[in-house]
């Protein structure tokens, strides 16, 4: 055990394991002589068709020792217990490993993103124990085989491919279809940045699809810039970094008319600057500037040459309309990016191929129609319209509306995601996602690595292949 755990990915629980058994050789005792072991070996072999190296398990020593064994030409007892020993760590280990492959994926993305914030399920000692502990272990490398229909199709795929740089995808996206994601029903939102596009899945069904404009692409060299923005502190050195998160959460409401609360980062290499050359930019783009909570009545009149960028004092909001950057809808789900959903007034972004163009928040097509699938119902939707100045689509609310117009005050009002008017909240799930290349309608569509992320992965997982 000393001399082969110290190239283990898990020699705690390996050890654990075997301490707990007395040190004795189970998978030879109780696995051996029914076939399993061989079948183990089998398994580690075509561990290819998953895009994996059988040297990562050992596989040629451990049919070697398997074929020492049952030639069984030992000249006495003693001579077969090393064999023994050496064939039952070999086998659990690989085992462990090849079975922990399967099911979680060879690496976390959550240790080679930044970010990556979608909490994937990893081995425990708890689940690796069970495993260990397994009655039958062909039952459980039968079990642990990936059963996602995309990745069955990109598995297909990669096998009939002889392109490098096709299997170079396909394997990249068979990992991360490798990931357990957190648990969801059968209906959720998908965005995937380099398809630019957002669609709303029930089941086998698609409720709606539209393009998206997400985060632009961090600048080159961002990471070696970063180390001098680090040492300098001056703000010129700052690299850019819109990339827009990659994260699981659940829409809870939506934003009519939303105010802008601009991030320090963009008042400081944006606003301010424009505010600069133009003394009129913030009233004319419904900027308001506020010092200490408290607004300032005339921004116009701020000599911004007297304030160090770096160190602004005061803090920026775009008030609602139809100059607003957010347009005329926000929807919301918590994260810890301040990222969010939302229409826009730059609708031309929809018209290019590569929109990775915003500052890291999602901007969204068609938002008046991903608004009447969230909030369900027709009296909640024509309350909706109302507040962003659009008739009802039922003709019975007119007089309602006319009166709702009359009265309507311009402030930001939230609607809550309801299944049906007196239900309780239903949030929606909302995975934003990274995929470069899947199956639809009987062929494989690739997209490009707009982040690099796929260049980032390939280098994390080269000891695999």
């Amino acid at each position: 055990m000393d001399s082969l755990s110290s190239n283990f990915v898990n020699p705690k629980t390996i050890k654990s394991y075997y301490n707990h058994k007395n040190s004795e050789p189970r998978f030879v005792t109780k696995f051996y002589i029914d076939g399993e072991l061989d079948s183990l070996a089998n398994y580690l072999q075509n561990s290819t068709v998953h895009g994996l190296n059988p040297k990562l398990f050992k596989t040629d020593e451990l049919k070697s020792l398997l074929q020492v064994l049952t030639a069984n030409k030992f000249k006495s007892v003693n001579e077969s217990y090393p064999v023994i020993a050496k064939l039952e760590i070999l086998s659990a280990n690989a085992y462990l490993n090849y079975t922990n492959y399967l099911k979680f994926g060879v690496v976390n993305p959550r240790s080679i993103f930044s970010r990556y914030y979608i909490k994937v399920k990893r081995p425990d000692s708890l689940g690796m124990q069970k495993i260990l502990n397994a009655e039958n272990i062909l039952d459980t490398l039968k079990a642990v085989q990936p059963k996602s229909e995309q990745y069955k199709l990109l598995q297909k795929a990669y096998m009939a491919t002889f392109t490098e740089s096709e299997k170079r995808i396909l394997w990249l996206n068979m990992e991360r279809f490798r990931w357990q994601m957190p648990e969801t029903s059968d209906n959720y939102v998908q965005v995937n940045i380099p398809d630019f596009r957002l669609t709303w899945i029930d089941k086998s069904d698609t409720l709606i699809t539209m393009k998206v404009c997400v985060g632009g692409k961090r600048e080159e060299g961002y990471e070696e810039k970063m180390k001098m923005f680090a040492k300098s502190g001056n703000l010129d050195d700052k690299p850019k970094n819109h990339e827009t998160p990659l994260l699981f959460s659940k829409i809870n409401s939506i934003q009519a008319n939303p105010i802008w609360n601009i991030p320090v980062s963009i008042a400081q290499s944006e606003i301010y600057w424009m505010a600069r050359k133009d003394p009129y930019y913030l009233s004319n783009s419904n900027i308001k500037v506020y010092y200490k909570d408290k607004v300032i009545n005339e921004p116009d009149t701020i000599n911004w040459s007297r304030y160090s960028r770096d160190k602004l004092p005061f803090k920026f909001k775009q008030g609602s309309g139809g100059g607003n950057a957010l347009g005329k809808f926000k929807f919301i789900f918590d994260n810890s990016s301040s990222i969010y959903l939302h229409d826009t007034n730059a609708k031309n972004g929809f018209n290019l191929t590569n929109r990775a163009l915003s500052h890291g928040c999602v901007r969204i097509e068609k938002p008046l129609e991903f608004a009447e699938l969230l909030v369900k119902d027709s009296y909640t939707y024509d309350k909706l319209r109302a507040e962003v100045d659009l008739p009802p689509v039922d003709s019975t609310h007119n007089k309602w509306y006319k009166k709702r117009m009359a009265a309507k005050a311009d402030t930001t009002k939230s609607f809550q995601l309801k299944p049906a008017w007196f239900g309780p909240k239903k949030a929606v799930p909302l995975f934003i996602t990274y995929i470069t290349a899947w199956s639809q309608n009987d062929k494989i569509e690739y997209r490009p690595d707009v982040y690099g992320l796929d260049e980032k992965l390939w280098a994390a997982t080269k000891k695999f292949r």
